[in-house]
C-alpha cells in the first residue's frame, strides 16, 4: 500500500474527496490516502508542503502561485474548482462600517502572510482604487475562529473569506458582511511536491483520476445539496446558490489562466518577478 497525505480546507468544496475517502476508493488502487484538515488555509498547507507534512494540497491558485514562485518545491497537477471563490468582506456585527469603501485605511484581519486573504486583501484594495502603500494594513489572527473571536474585540476590521463557508455568521452573528470580492481566476487547484511526482507520478495521476470521476458527476448525487447543508451546518437554499455557481475542473490550468494570475501578483508586488510556466505546471 502506498502512503500519500494531503491537505486541504474543511469546507464544502472538498465533499467529494470526502465522498471518494469514505468510500475507500483509493485503497482499491493500493494507495492509502490520508486527509488532513487545514483550518489556516493556504497559508499554512503552502507551509506544510515546504516541510514535507503533507504530499498534496487542494489549495488557493493565487496562493500557491506565489509560493512556488517564492521557492515551494511544488507543482500544480490540475486545476479543482475552475469557478471564481466569492470572498465575503466581514466586519464585526456591532461596528460602524457600512460600505467597503469605509474599510479605506483600515486594518485587514488575515489568517498569516502569503494566505488568501492576504492576497484578495490587495486584490480588493486595488477594485476600490485605494492606494496600496497607505490604505491597507494587516493583522495577523490565523484561521476564521481567530476572525470570530478576535473582529467583535477590534483585532482587525475586516475580514476576507469564502462567502459561503461564512454565511451561517452572518445569519448568527458576529459578522456582518459589507460587499463581496470574487477572484479574477479560478479558485482552487491541486499542487504536488515535487519530490512525490518524481517518484511516483503513477500513483498521483490514479488519485486524480479517482477525484476526476467523482467531481464529473458531483452536482448529479442524489439529494447532494441535502448532504452538503447537514455536513456543513448550511441552509439549503445557500447551498444551492453555490451549487449552481461552482464547476469542478479536471484539467490542468491554461497558460493564459496562470499569466493572468502572475500579472496581477507582480501588478501588486506581491512577486518580484514572473517566471516560466515549466516552473509551476507539471
Amino acid at each position: 500500500m502506498k502512503n500519500f497525505k494531503i491537505g486541504g480546507v474543511p469546507e464544502h468544496f472538498n465533499l467529494p474527496w470526502y465522498l471518494t475517502l469514505r468510500d475507500k476508493e483509493y485503497q482499491k488502487q493500493g494507495i492509502n490516502l490520508r486527509w488532513e484538515d487545514y483550518h489556516g488555509g493556504t497559508g499554512q498547507m503552502c507551509k506544510a508542503l515546504r516541510a514535507g507534512e503533507i504530499d498534496m494540497a487542494v489549495i488557493l491558485t493565487e496562493g500557491i502561485i506565489r509560493d512556488i514562485i517564492q521557492g515551494n518545491p511544488s507543482k500544480i497537477v490540475q486545476g479543482f474548482i475552475d469557478s471564481p471563490l466569492i470572498w465575503g468582506i466581514h466586519v464585526a456585527k456591532n461596528s460602524d462600517y457600512e460600505t467597503v469603501s469605509d474599510l479605506k485605511g483600515t486594518k485587514a484581519a488575515i489568517s498569516r502572510y502569503g494566505s488568501g486573504s492576504h492576497l484578495m486583501a490587495y486584490v480588493n484594495a486595488e477594485r476600490e482604487g485605494w492606494n496600496l502603500e497607505e490604505d491597507i494594513d494587516f493583522e495577523v489572527i490565523k484561521n476564521l475562529d481567530g476572525a470570530l473571536e478576535g473582529l467583535p474585540k477590534g483585532i482587525g476590521d475586516y475580514f476576507m473569506w469564502e462567502k459561503f463557508t461564512t454565511k451561517p455568521y452572518v445569519d448568527n452573528g458576529p459578522f456582518k458582511r459589507i460587499g463581496t470580492c470574487p477572484t479574477p481566476w479560478p479558485c482552487f487547484v491541486i499542487a504536488v511536491r515535487d519530490e512525490v511526482l518524481k517518484e511516483d507520478a503513477y500513483s498521483i495521476n490514479t488519485i486524480l483520476e479517482i477525484i476526476n470521476r467523482t467531481t464529473t458527476e458531483f452536482k448529479d448525487i442524489p439529494r447532494i445539496d441535502k448532504m452538503i447543508s447537514n455536513r456543513y451546518q448550511q441552509k439549503l437554499e445557500d447551498v444551492q446558490e453555490w451549487l449552481g455557481l461552482t464547476e469542478w475542473s479536471q484539467q490542468q490550468l491554461t497558460s493564459a489562466q496562470v499569466t493572468r494570475v502572475q500579472n496581477k501578483l507582480e501588478q501588486l508586488d506581491l512577486i518580484e518577478e514572473k517566471v516560466p510556466l515549466e516552473q509551476l505546471l507539471r
